[in-house]
């Protein structure tokens, strides 16, 4: 099956909507955390947290253009500086997806959704008490995409809150072991299972693989 680009653009919005949003893959499934001084607290659901970089700590995730709909996420960092990130794992999927309804400014997502507000460690954003492994981030800057209008907000990782058997000896997550989820598309959640785990890859090391 070939879709070429003139199929794309000529295909029902919300057929490409689904194709275009799943063509990567499974994506992170996280629940961003902010808080405003005149709404309260907000909460929603993204997939497209990335890593940035180790040293400094920093992850990255999309932001779709601000423009005449309410985008409390972007305007609460903006304002207070601070956010967290937390994983959904398959007890909260679904009150998880349904933070991604358009609420009016002042109705909280956490209250809506079945979800729990929590504040550790004198962090100003407010975690997910029901995640099980939780980011407390500091906004460093935002990058405008101008080829579609989004931003990328960037972050400086200052909290990392998870269960002690969760990270083995390396200091990997096993996100299976704590049931996390990825999303495929906008609709479609994934349980995870981690099939291997790999050396880091040197040249001299790689074997001898044949087609």
């Amino acid at each position: 099956m070939r879709v070429s680009r003139k199929s794309i653009e000529e295909m029902h919005r919300v057929r490409r909507l689904n194709l275009i949003n799943g063509i990567t893959g499974i994506k992170p499934a996280n629940l961003i955390g902010t808080y405003s001084k005149q709404y309260g607290s907000n909460v929603s659901i993204f997939s497209s947290v990335v890593h940035l970089g180790s040293n400094p700590p920093l992850l990255g995730f999309i932001l779709r253009p601000t423009g005449e709909i309410n985008r409390n996420t972007y305007d609460n960092i903006r304002e207070t500086g601070y956010y967290t990130i937390n994983h959904v794992h398959e007890t909260i999927a679904e009150k998880s997806h349904y933070t991604s309804a358009k609420f009016d400014h002042g109705e909280s997502e956490f209250e809506r959704c079945g979800l729990t507000e929590e504040y550790l460690y004198d962090f100003s954003a407010p975690f997910v008490q029901e995640s099980y492994v939780k980011i407390g981030m500091k906004f460093k800057e935002e990058v405008l995409i101008e080829a579609n209008d989004t931003r990328m907000i960037i972050g400086e990782i200052q909290e990392i809150i998870l269960p002690e058997e969760s990270m083995d000896d390396k200091g990997y997550v096993r996100l299976d072991k704590i049931f996390d989820v990825g999303i495929g598309g906008l609709n479609n959640y994934y349980s995870l299972k981690r099939i291997a785990s790999y050396p880091y890859a040197r040249v001299e090391e790689v074997p001898p693989f044949r087609n």
